[in-house]
Order: C-alpha cells, then sequence, then structure tokens
C-alpha cells in the first residue's frame, strides 16, 4: 500500500543566490506548502551558512517535516565574507557549474524513504540550467522572475537592443554623452522610455560582457518552461503584463506574494522560516512605536548597492539638514571595499530624531504607522513592499532593473521621485521635505494608497486576479502532467 508520503506532490524550490531572489523564493514555497506539497527548498552552501549565522544554527532545525532545505554548491572559491558575492562570477559559475550537483540532489530527493518523489520544480529565472533537469525526469518546471514585470519585459529585448546595435556601447564617452537618453518606443506594451531606464547591463563597451551574454541565454531559455510566474498583480502592471503573455509560456502574475503569505493562518508552523542573511534588529519597531503617523522617512538601499564615501556623507548631512526623523538601515558593506561608518558630528546633530541600524524586517517597518516616505534602492522586492504598504518612495537606482522599476514608480504609477544626478545635500535634503511636507508628497502618499488598496483586492479571495493566479498555477501547472 503506498505511503502518504508519496500521494503528496513534491515541489523542488531553489533561488538565484542573492537576498533579494531568496525571499519571494522562499514566500512562493511557502505557499505551496500550505496548498499542500512537500517542499524541499535549494539554497547554496555559501548562502545556507549565512543564513545559519545570521537566524542562528539551529534555526533551521525540527521543522515542519515536509519542509526541508537542502544543499548544493556555487561553485565559487570558499569565502568568508558576510555579503552578495560578486553578480557576474555568480552568474557565470551557477549557469557553469550547477547543473551537475543539481540533478545529484534530484537523485537523491528520490531515493529517499518515508519521501514523496519530485514532482515538479520552481527555479528562479536566473537558474535556468534546472530546466535541463526537469526535461530528463519529464518533470513541469516553473520560473519565478523575481524581477518587476517591466524589468523582465526590457531583458527579453536585449537581444533586440543588440541586433539594433543599441548595445555595446561603442566607447566609455556614450555613459555621459547623452546617448543613454535615446527614446526606445518600440517595446510592446511600455511606452517610451530612454535607454538609461533599460535595465543596466547594456551599459557595456564588451561584446563579450558577461552579464549581457548571460542574460540573453537566460531569456532565450525562459521559453522552455511550462509556466512564468512574476511578483506582481494586473491593476499594476496590465499592460506589460499582456506584452508579456504574448512573448513567453503561461504567465502568472501572483504577488504581491507577502500579501498572499500574510493570509496563511498565524499558528502555522511555517510562518517563523525567515530568509534574511543578515540579523534583524527589532529595537527598529519599537522605536517607530514612539513617533508620530507618516513622521519618518525609512532608507535602505538593499542588500547589493555599494556606494563611495563621499555619497555616503551626503545622504547623511542631507537627512541630518532636513530635520526630518528618519531609521537607516546601513549595512557594514554598504561602502565599497571599507565599513560604513558615519562621521560623530552627523550622529550627535540627529540625536533623538534618527535610528541607525544594520538590517531589519523591512516589511514590518513599512507598514508601520510612522513611516511615511522610503529612500530606496528601487529594488523590485523593495518597491512591490513600499506599493502594498501604501509609502511613496525617493529612488536613487543603483543597477540591474531598479532603473526601470523607478522611472515606472515616477512616470507611471505617480508614487516615486527620482534622485536624478549626482548626490548632493542640499539636493536630497529638498526631496526629503518634499516627499515628506510638500504638495507633491501628499498627492504622492494617496496616490499610493489607491494601489495599496488595489494590492490587497489583488491577493484577497474568492475573485482576486492574484489569488485565482495562484490556484490555477497550482492545478493547472504544478499538479499536472508535463506536456
Amino acid at each position: 500500500m503506498a505511503s502518504k508520503a508519496s500521494e503528496k506532490p513534491h515541489a523542488v524550490c531553489i533561488p538565484y543566490p542573492a537576498q533579494g531572489h531568496i525571499n519571494p523564493m522562499l514566500k512562493l514555497a511557502k505557499l505551496l506548502h500550505y496548498k499542500g506539497f512537500h517542499i524541499t527548498f535549494v539554497n547554496t552552501v555559501y548562502n545556507h551558512e549565512r543564513l545559519l549565522k545570521s537566524r542562528g544554527p539551529k534555526s533551521l532545525d525540527g521543522l515542519h517535516p515536509s519542509f526541508r532545505f537542502k544543499t548544493i554548491p556555487d561553485g565559487l572559491p570558499p569565502t568568508d565574507v558576510n555579503a552578495t558575492q560578486h553578480i557576474p562570477s555568480l552568474c557565470y559559475s551557477t549557469s557553469k557549474n550547477c547543473l551537475a550537483p543539481f540533478r545529484s540532489l534530484l537523485s537523491e530527493l528520490n531515493s529517499l524513504p518515508n519521501s514523496p518523489p519530485v514532482t515538479c520544480i520552481v527555479s528562479d529565472g536566473g537558474m535556468t540550467f534546472t530546466l535541463d533537469a526537469a526535461q530528463e525526469l519529464g518533470l513541469p518546471e516553473v520560473l519565478l522572475e523575481t524581477q518587476s514585470a517591466c524589468g523582465f519585459l526590457c531583458y527579453l529585448h536585449y537581444a533586440h537592443l543588440i541586433e539594433k546595435r543599441l548595445t555595446p556601447l561603442k566607447d566609455a564617452s556614450y555613459l555621459t554623452n547623452g546617448y543613454l537618453d535615446t527614446l526606445i518606443d518600440w517595446i510592446p506594451g511600455i511606452r517610451s522610455i530612454r535607454l538609461r531606464d533599460i535595465p543596466t547591463f547594456i551599459r557595456t563597451t564588451d561584446p563579450d560582457d558577461i552579464m549581457l551574454k548571460y542574460l540573453v541565454v537566460e531569456m532565450e531559455r525562459a521559453q522552455r518552461a511550462s509556466a512564468i510566474v512574476i511578483n506582481t498583480f494586473d491593476a499594476l502592471d496590465h499592460d506589460v503584463l499582456e506584452a508579456l503573455s504574448r512573448l513567453l509560456p503561461p504567465v502568472y502574475s501572483i504577488g504581491s506574494l507577502h500579501l498572499q503569505v500574510n493570509q496563511i493562518p498565524a499558528d502555522n508552523d511555517l510562518k517563523s522560516i525567515g530568509s534574511n542573511l543578515w540579523r534583524e534588529e527589532p529595537e527598529c519597531l519599537e522605536w517607530l512605536d514612539s513617533k508620530a503617523p507618516n513622521s519618518v522617512i525609512y532608507v535602505n538601499f538593499g542588500s547589493i548597492t555599494v556606494m563611495k564615501d563621499e555619497q555616503l556623507i551626503e545622504f547623511a548631512w542631507g537627512l541630518a539638514n532636513s530635520n526630518i526623523t528618519f531609521l537607516w538601515v546601513i549595512r557594514p558593506d554598504l561602502v565599497a571595499g571599507e565599513l560604513a561608518v558615519l562621521p560623530p558630528e552627523f550622529v550627535e546633530e540627529t540625536k533623538g530624531r534618527s535610528m541607525l541600524a544594520s538590517w531589519c524586517s523591512q516589511e514590518q517597518v513599512l507598514n508601520h504607522p510612522a513611516v511615511g516616505g522610503f529612500l530606496t534602492h528601487s529594488g523590485w522586492n523593495s518597491t512591490i513592499e513600499s506599493v502594498c504598504a501604501g509609502v511613496p518612495m525617493i529612488c536613487w537606482p543603483f543597477f540591474a532593473d531598479q532603473q526601470t522599476n523607478c522611472r515606472f514608480c515616477c512616470k507611471e504609477w505617480g508614487i516615486g521621485m527620482e534622485i536624478d544626478g549626482d548626490v548632493k545635500r542640499n539636493y536630497i535634503e529638498g526631496l526629503a521635505r518634499k516627499l515628506m511636507e510638500g504638495k507633491e508628497g501628499k498627492e504622492m502618499r494617496k496616490k499610493a494608497l489607491e494601489w495599496k488598496k488595489l494590492a490587497e483586492e489583488a491577493t484577497t479571495a474568492p475573485n482576486g486576479s492574484s489569488f485565482l493566479n495562484l490556484d490555477e498555477l497550482v492545478n493547472q501547472m504544478l499538479l499536472s502532467p508535463k506536456n
């Protein structure tokens, strides 16, 4: 007689090995588990060790028997640095070195006693080597695209940008001579944007650039997936989603993932599993409790952005001179090549109206009534979390799809203002005041609250678009035999 375990569908979830990819994949894994799936969550050895370091050596022990963590090597040399690895090296290494260990892991999982055989793979869209393993085993595979829908659509047109000789750039002067202001009006689903708003990996002069080549290949391979999943909702990205659905296998917008996860009952034993690779500081929330509604700017440049020391200082004095209360998350590796240290006179000047932390629970912070604005790098997780919290943004995009997200926040959704040009304290001070005290900021806050309402409707049973799309994804794609 078949055991209970063998009747359960078994999803192997594998994120790209960076914080901003692990977070949404873990949320999707929790949703699938709640819907009855056995889950194996695959981190790289390096990130698994960072996770245990930040959350405690026993934090992943004795969890639900049908939700377990496994690891594969990333193929890079070992390091003790507690930071995201060099992205081009990581992209190159995972695409070249991870298929063999992933195959071995699937074989191991299929031979475990008291464990159901693997029935589907849910992979990050940047880890498409997994499609080869899925094909060999005749399994359906869904790709989770963790970037924005608009960023993803631009990546899909990288091959056309190369064909049209818009990239690689002829020489480095093209970065500063106005060339990046060239209008691109031929990407379906996106009203004209500038070349500078396209994800930044086109800003290379090297025809053999690792990231350019990697992304063109990953986008081509995405056609082989059973379905594509995007962490957005239809009302926010309708035109872009329509354009994507004409280019790809079935596309499901099931976001915001964190709003979907919030509907899992509080007593569920998986709610406690976190994925932060830095230790969170709960003191942030206690500090916010003492502040007036909409009075605090939250400042966080994400897990990968690095800046120059002089930029850190200009941001600091801009915030100080604005006289606005702020909570600033500063990772130890925020300044390139050195520890991020603020001048003591800045700390003294802002005492009582500032809090500095090294990491925090961002969703909780953004949803705190005291937070009225967000100074952000415009990473997609940060952007969608801000949208869902009804918090307007000052955008300082760093790389990848962040430039595209910034453009959409400022020009399409009406909830952002861009730091355009050099970071100077007077400029930052002015933007902070405009966001928190000005008419423009007030209008953006009103618009952000409208988007928040639409985000909540999308994830609400029984008729929310994202709620229904998640059900359809599970029933049509993950529980069906591969076509």
